[in-house]
């Protein structure tokens, strides 16, 4: 153990605080992001009583999928309201703040290197579980409180430049919405537009089975219903293309524009037919796509019943405007996504380099 290293039991304790009062009904899980989120399990007829309530400054994790994840989840709550968590979740807290402060020990947690430890320590089940005792047993530097703080606010100060970041780039997302519906839906003078079909401005495809194997390797992303699910040495659909998650949530399916590996759960706009491709993109974005849903387990959307949708197709002029302007947006907001791409890096940094201060 280096000079510096200490066990990570003899700064942490478990708490145990249940939610008796019925206090919050606010259930929250944890994501393998190591964020907290609101939980997808169903908690009808559930006596929330037995959760455990979580406060401001308190950890939360999630032992049981660590083999299965390769990751730990683990999350500290950093609301002023309480919530509550799984009773099978362990919660805990730093016991002495003037030795180890919570968030440079959150920063600890979020490192790679963590988790690959974490891995190696799981049970032989199905999920494979972490136990306490093991959790305690992990070694972390624990430098002078004010090196700790020093690194802590280096990297608050970054992960507050990204938020921002985030935030701008969702006012352009606003804005641009705003502007389609002053162009297209608010629009009162519609005597020069054209009736027809989503099918007559553009072309929809499917995506393509891809082996698993090969789904994480490659340098361009695998475009699913989801976002991004994997990379791939090869690209079906180049930048500009939209594409669109086409099972799951099809009532407001994630569009999305990229240059990828298109996914059998996802449809992307092959060809457009004399229309503008931002024009395109929001007309798909602000679709109602209740109804289009066939499939028995899993909803999926139908492209033929997307094609056959009956639209007004507005004058190329005026979706050339409406693009103009919308472009200056998106480069405002590529120049964002450019600077939180460094951002993220410097994190990345000093997460690497914690155990050398």
């Amino acid at each position: 153990m280096k000079s510096n290293y200490d066990i990570l039991g003899n700064h942490i304790r478990l708490i145990d605080t249940r939610n008796r009062e019925s206090i919050t009904d606010r259930v929250l899980g944890i994501n393998i992001d190591k964020f907290f989120m609101p939980s997808v399990a169903n908690v009808i007829g559930t006596d929330l009583s037995k959760y455990k309530l979580i406060t401001k400054g308190k950890f939360a994790c999630n032992p049981m999928h660590v083999g299965r994840d390769e990751r730990l989840p683990v999350a500290l709550y950093d609301e002023e309201k309480p919530a509550i968590v799984s009773p099978a979740y362990f919660m805990f807290e730093v016991i002495d703040n003037s030795i180890l402060n919570e968030d440079y020990l959150m920063m600890w947690f979020r490192r790679p290197e963590f988790d690959r430890i974490c891995w190696l320590h799981t049970d032989g089940s199905v999920r494979g579980g972490i136990t306490w005792d093991d959790i305690c047993r992990l070694e972390l530097p624990i430098p002078p409180i004010e090196n700790q703080l020093e690194i802590v606010n280096s990297y608050k100060a970054i992960t507050e430049r990204i938020a921002l970041k985030q935030k701008i780039n969702d006012n352009l997302d606003d804005t641009a919405q705003t502007l389609y519906q002053k162009y297209f839906e608010s629009n009162s003078d519609k005597s020069s537009w054209k009736q027809g079909t989503v099918g007559d401005v553009l072309q929809l495809q499917r995506g393509h089975d891809l082996p698993r194997t090969e789904m994480t390797g490659g340098k361009y992303p695998v475009a699913g219903s989801t976002g991004t699910i994997g990379y791939h040495d090869e690209f079906t659909a180049e930048a500009p293309v939209i594409v669109m998650g086409r099972s799951g949530n099809i009532g407001n399916p994630r569009l999305y524009l990229c240059n990828c590996w298109t996914h059998n759960t996802s449809l992307y706009v092959k060809q457009i037919y004399e229309a503008e491709p931002l024009w395109v993109f929001y007309l798909l974005k602000n679709l109602n796509y209740d109804g289009f849903v066939g499939g028995s387990a899993v909803p999926t959307l139908n492209r033929n019943d997307v094609h056959a949708y009956g639209i007004a197709i507005p004058p190329l002029e005026l979706q050339k405007s409406f693009s103009q302007k919308v472009m200056s947006l998106i480069y405002c907001k590529e120049e964002n996504l450019s600077e939180i791409e460094k951002l993220q890096e410097l994190q990345k940094i000093i997460l690497t380099t914690m155990s050398s201060r």
